[in-house]
């Protein structure tokens, strides 16, 4: 397959008094440890970033000089998470095979959870990296009584990137749209919802997501630990 990446690269970063994914992490934005990976993948032949209108031609300043081989595009994103996902899908070309999405703010996601994730994929089945949960969860109701407990042994966190063959993939969004569908914080939830069998491939914990200053911490020192 060839595979389109889309990279969601989206937010003001208001808790880092810039965009999050441009900040500096041992040496290089952290947008751009995901854009290395990707543009040294040869199943990859395209990367389709989206970002806030405003950081268009920095997000582009940064990437498209690190991109060799494969095609890359910065584009706007949109008013949420799935608004920004549909927008880069929709730029990538139609020769790509498959697609997957991935957080720009997930830096330290590795080549062979990346292809683990890609073999999965077929039409009818798509794929998302994921860490098994191993605090114990509690539902809580409005005013934050505990109302149940789930059995974490069926408890998956999330992650990305989250993959489908691109015929997939783009039904999932356009049927979304067309049907109204509650707006998704991930794009396995409206696979999911399109019927689609999804499943989990695991990955490290390190493959985490950088949200709030102090993850900042625990990032530099993954960094440290790749550099030795």
């Amino acid at each position: 397959m060839s595979w389109g990446a889309v990279i969601v690269a989206a937010g003001r970063g208001t808790r880092f008094g810039r965009p999050k994914q441009l900040i500096d992490l041992a040496g290089r934005p952290v947008l751009a440890w995901s854009v290395d990976l990707f543009a040294a993948m040869d199943e990859i032949s395209d990367i389709v970033i989206a970002t806030e209108p405003e950081f268009v031609d920095e997000v582009a300043a940064l990437a498209v000089p690190r991109v060799r081989r494969a095609s890359v595009v910065v584009v706007e994103g949109g008013a949420d998470r799935q608004a920004s996902a549909a927008n880069a899908i929709a730029a990538l070309p139609q020769h790509c095979t498959g697609i997957f999405v991935h957080d720009g703010a997930r830096p330290f996601v590795r080549a062979a959870d990346v292809r683990a994730g890609m073999e999965a994929v077929r039409p009818g089945v798509a794929a998302l990296l994921a860490a098994p949960v191993v605090d114990t969860i509690k539902i809580v109701d409005a005013q934050r009584r505990v109302v149940g407990t789930p059995d974490r042994a069926t408890l998956w966190s999330a992650q990305t990137p989250q993959f489908a063959t691109a015929d997939d993939m783009r039904r999932a969004h356009a049927e979304a749209v067309r049907l109204g569908w509650p707006r998704a914080t991930d794009d396995a939830a409206l696979l999911e919802q399109l019927g689609l069998a999804v499943v989990v491939v695991e990955a490290p914990p390190e493959n985490m997501k950088v949200t709030h200053p102090s993850d900042l911490v625990r990032a530099e020192a993954i960094a440290a630990e790749r550099r030795a």
